[in-house]
């Protein structure tokens, strides 16, 4: 598909410095671009490319000033990294509106339902009394279990497991090899040693524009429901045991634990390899930092914690900063030693 750069920068609301008239079908890194691509610069640690880049068009901020002379063409929008992200969008939107219709072999139960507009790859399972609505599209090898609710717009990647009675709402993606409902780490300790299973009753409820991220699991409740609010987006790899909360817009990097009937607020940032115990509150606008330890409820909106186990992050920099010099305070204690 070739679109004109007329074409993109009336799409994302911007203004052609150079040749309107010429196409690009392909999007490119900047610091790779070949003609016919078109890339984006929002990073000032990338700016040395675009005097270098040989892609046809460049998306940049209204506010860049280049310091040489540029060869490419330039889209200045109000910012550049929501423009690019708005073409990365458009662009998905037409790759996936150009798969329709049933493979076979795959399974749908007759007492299940399906909207308009929609896809099914080869061998997926749709099981019973489950409802699907308009634009899904499901990936092959998915399994979509019974009694399941899945709303418009909402793509489910090869290999998904969806367990009986989740609910999925509007606009969701569900990236390749997610668990969405599996059974919670339930087990009561017995007399002699050994663990009984708890059943899990309760199901996983993801409300609208919820992203889960490949291999994630997200467990169901023992009884009610594990919520993911409006517009949460969790990265690859991340667990969230049963009964946990997770507020909206709140965004969940890579390898992060929660466990069991925590509640986290809205608008939090959850970094990388973060773990959080169970039965806690994460107040709004927490920021956890990379490998930050939670043991306690965080009650104050709008911290930054950072270390194991987390502490503010002004007072973990200071405390880290005694600590890298307890070498040497170590053998001026040992001379004073000597002296004493």
């Amino acid at each position: 598909m070739e679109f004109s750069l007329n074409q993109i920068a009336a799409l994302i609301n911007g203004q052609v410095e150079g040749d309107g008239s010429l196409t690009v079908s392909r999007i490119d890194k900047i610091q790779e671009g070949m003609p016919g691509g078109i890339s984006f610069l929002s990073n000032a640690k990338y700016e040395s490319f675009i005097y270098e880049t040989k892609a046809t068009a460049v998306i940049v901020s209204e506010d860049f000033n280049p310091q040489k002379p540029i060869s490419t063409n330039l889209i200045r929008v109000k910012n550049a990294y929501n423009g690019f992200t708005q073409l990365l969008e458009t662009y998905e939107a037409m790759v996936k509106g150009q798969q329709s219709g049933v493979e076979e072999p795959s399974f749908f139960h007759p007492s299940s339902q399906i909207g308009a507009n929609h896809y099914r790859g080869a061998f997926s399972y749709v099981g019973k009394n489950t409802v699907l609505g308009d634009n899904v599209k499901i990936f092959p090898h998915a399994y979509i279990g019974d009694n399941v609710r899945i709303g418009n717009n909402v793509t489910v990647h090869a290999g998904v497991k969806v367990y009986n009675n989740t609910e999925i709402g509007n606009n969701c993606t569900i990236h390749p090899g997610a668990v969405i409902g599996a059974d919670g780490f339930g087990f009561a300790p017995q007399e002699d040693g050994s663990y009984k299973a708890i059943p899990q009753l309760g199901n996983v409820v993801l409300e609208d524009h919820v992203s889960v991220g490949a291999n994630t699991t997200i467990d169901c409740a023992t009884m009610g429901s594990t919520l993911v609010k409006k517009g949460v987006k969790i990265d690859n790899l991340v667990q969230i045991a049963h009964n946990v909360v997770i507020g909206e817009n709140t965004v969940i990097a890579s390898q992060t634990g929660i466990s069991g009937s925590t509640i986290i607020g809205k608008n939090c940032v959850i970094a990388g390899q973060v773990g959080i115990v169970g039965h806690i509150k994460i107040a709004d606008n927490t920021t956890l930092g990379a490998k930050t330890g939670i043991i306690k409820s965080v009650d104050t909106p709008g911290k930054t914690l950072f270390g194991y186990i987390g502490f503010e992050v002004k007072e973990f920099l200071k405390s880290y900063s005694v600590f890298k010099k307890l070498p040497d305070i170590q053998d001026k204690i040992k001379e004073l030693e000597k002296k004493v």
